[in-house]
């Protein structure tokens, strides 16, 4: 019985999930990145919260769940609308268990990304409030790079 109770203080708020917090997270994010490979509209943007906010990697793209999904609609009607599939992942823990970050390194198109992500738990599960996709850039080749854009605005 001392076991029991000993597991129960250290999983805290996760004690009643039915697998690890880690690997749920895990399978809700590799969910939601399937759900733009195979044009899940559905799924994809029910996976974030109503107030949630996506950060493209143009410096212009801040977009609220419901911009992104308008914008985005004519690549969900797609067989994809696009792929990211993800190579590492970090993941963290508020203490009360309700808010989980973290960040991955993707393969995309457009090479080697980055994403970070604020997660919040609610009633019916994980939801993303916050996803942040950036274009990562070698160090070596970031003077070219600055070259490139030194005259945009």
């Amino acid at each position: 019985m001392k076991s029991i109770i000993l597991i129960l203080m250290v999983l805290g708020p996760f004690a009643s999930l039915a697998q690890p917090p880690i690997e749920t997270i895990n399978q809700f994010m590799d969910n939601w990145h399937k759900a733009a490979a195979t044009a899940d509209e559905k799924v994809f943007f029910g996976s974030m919260t109503e107030d949630g906010v996506y950060l493209g990697t143009d410096k212009t793209e801040k977009w609220t769940r419901d911009e992104m999904a308008e914008w985005a609609n004519e690549y969900f009607q797609k067989e994809s609308a696009w792929s990211f599939t993800p190579t590492e992942r970090d993941i963290y823990f508020s203490e009360d268990g309700k808010t989980a970050w973290l960040n991955e390194k993707l393969d995309t198109w457009m090479g080697v990304c980055k994403g970070t992500a604020v997660l919040v738990l609610k009633e019916n599960g994980w939801k993303i409030a916050l996803y942040d996709l950036s274009v990562t850039i070698d160090n070596d080749k970031i003077d070219n790079f600055l070259e490139l854009t030194n005259n945009d605005d």
